[in-house]
């Protein structure tokens, strides 16, 4: 897994103006699950790349596995600065996210 998926997460937990430009991202998001890789490859992985952190989304994948069997299995090892229980936790973009279905996201 590339070491650059955490440390970008890191990175967006530290600097405000990046959280606030996946934020932006997020916002205008339809919220369909079939697009959602399409958004990572639109989105996150070039703010990634623009920030020196390049990585994939089959390495975002790995490491939001990794996150999530971490949280189902607390017995499971996650390098460090990958922990994810604090009450800001706000899900992932691949995994889970929370996002469903909304077809009237795409009605006019």
């Amino acid at each position: 897994m590339s070491e650059n998926v955490s440390l970008f997460f890191e990175r967006c937990e530290a600097e405000p103006t990046l959280k606030a430009r996946i934020s932006e991202a997020v916002a205008a998001y339809p919220g369909s699950l079939e697009v959602r890789e399409s958004l990572v490859e639109a989105v996150l992985l070039p703010i990634a790349e623009a920030e020196g952190l390049p990585f994939t989304v089959q390495e975002l994948r790995a490491y939001e596995t990794r996150l999530k069997l971490s949280r189902i299995k607390p017995d499971v090892q996650i390098e460090e600065g990958e922990a994810d229980e604090d009450e800001d936790f706000e899900g992932y973009w691949l995994l889970d996210r929370g996002w469903e279905n909304d077809e009237s996201a795409f009605k006019k």
